[in-house]
């Protein structure tokens, strides 16, 4: 893998960029001369040009790129902007103010294939409506479509997405190895840390102390989610902490599960007012119940993105920690298969 390029001959700076880029696990090349960085140009994922050698680089003239930044000590220095021009840069980063933006740069290049994933959040209009059984099996259909989807439990209460998928003897990080974090989390390295089966990675809770979920852990993990997979399924509690809002605010669309019956349309509005605040993007996945499904739907005034209908053996088949037959010629394989079609992006 190609390392990001450093193009300068200020010791000081060039040590700051070391100890930057080690930050962000990074290793680095290093041209004291335009002529040495000629080779590495073109296939560094991104080149670091150091004011002191902005306009020598500028005279050799080379291709244009994109991923170039022009650092320095000296942001008010009336040539910084034309350095940054001739160069080619798109961005002058002072040094130390935007050390962290660095360091993020840094790790971004390190990224091996960059993805954009969509954030689906999940969240059931009333207990028991299902929505932790639909967030696994949309995860397990994702996945078995070769998306490469990250299943992350939001919900501390909730008794654990691994254990309703069979896994929680499934060695790798749970949250709790995780809520310390703040800043960037390596996409890479969340993928090698979590349980994974398949191009599934899941995201759950230990069992024992129950401790909230920090919003910037929250917020760490869906940016490293974005970045590494094509799709992250946030299944959230239903009385919404600071986490659940953090993911409700990055997320492309949200499902409401809701039960067709008084109580249950009752109790999805009180949901659907809470989360309204931090998302607009709101469906509905209507259970069957005592009421008409599209007058359910319709009294909340959100869309209706789906109709689950009831699957008596599914319950056991979870009990039994075995996974639900998600085919494409079963219903609830049917259905999940036409709400990621519908829902994430081409």
């Amino acid at each position: 893998m190609n390392r990001p390029l450093v193009i300068t001959e200020d010791r000081d700076l060039l040590d700051d960029l070391v100890r930057v880029a080690a930050a962000a696990g990074a290793q680095i090349d290093v041209a004291h001369a335009p002529a040495h960085a000629r080779p590495f140009w073109s296939l560094a994922p991104l080149v670091v040009v150091g004011a002191d050698l902005a306009d020598a680089v500028a005279a050799c003239a080379p291709p244009a790129r994109d991923r170039v930044l022009l650092v320095t000590r000296a942001p008010d220095d009336p040539d910084t902007w034309r350095r940054c021009v001739s160069v080619g840069a798109q961005a002058v980063v002072p040094l130390p103010d935007e050390e962290r933006r660095l360091v993020e740069e840094f790790a971004d290049a390190m990224e091996p294939h960059p993805r954009s994933g969509a954030v689906l959040c999940v969240i059931g209009g009333r207990g028991g409506a299902g929505a932790s059984v639909l967030s696994a099996c949309l995860a397990l259909r994702a996945s078995g479509d070769r998306l490469r989807t990250l299943l992350v439990d939001a919900d501390p209460l909730g008794g654990g997405l691994d254990a309703l998928l069979g896994q929680e003897e499934t060695q790798g990080a749970r949250w709790a190895d995780l809520v310390a974090r703040q800043g960037r989390i390596s996409s890479t390295a969340l993928q090698g840390a979590l349980p994974c089966f398949g191009d599934l990675a899941v995201l759950s809770f230990h069992r024992g102390e129950v401790r909230p979920i920090p919003r910037e852990a929250m917020r760490s993990v869906l940016e490293a989610g974005r970045r590494g997979f094509d799709l992250v399924i946030v299944d959230l509690p239903r009385h919404l902490d600071a986490a659940a809002a953090e993911a409700l605010g990055r997320a492309t669309t949200t499902l409401l599960v809701v039960t067709a019956d008084v109580r249950g349309v009752l109790s999805a509005a009180q949901v659907l007012r809470q989360a309204a605040e931090h998302t607009s993007d709101i469906r509905a996945v209507i259970r069957p119940g005592v009421l008409d499904a599209d007058a359910a739907a319709a009294s909340l005034s959100i869309p209706a993105a789906a109709h689950l209908p009831d699957h008596p053996r599914l319950t056991a088949t979870l009990n039994r920690g075995e996974l639900p037959r998600l085919g494409p010629r079963t219903t609830l394989g049917a259905l999940c298969t036409t709400l990621l079609h519908d829902l994430l992006p081409a």
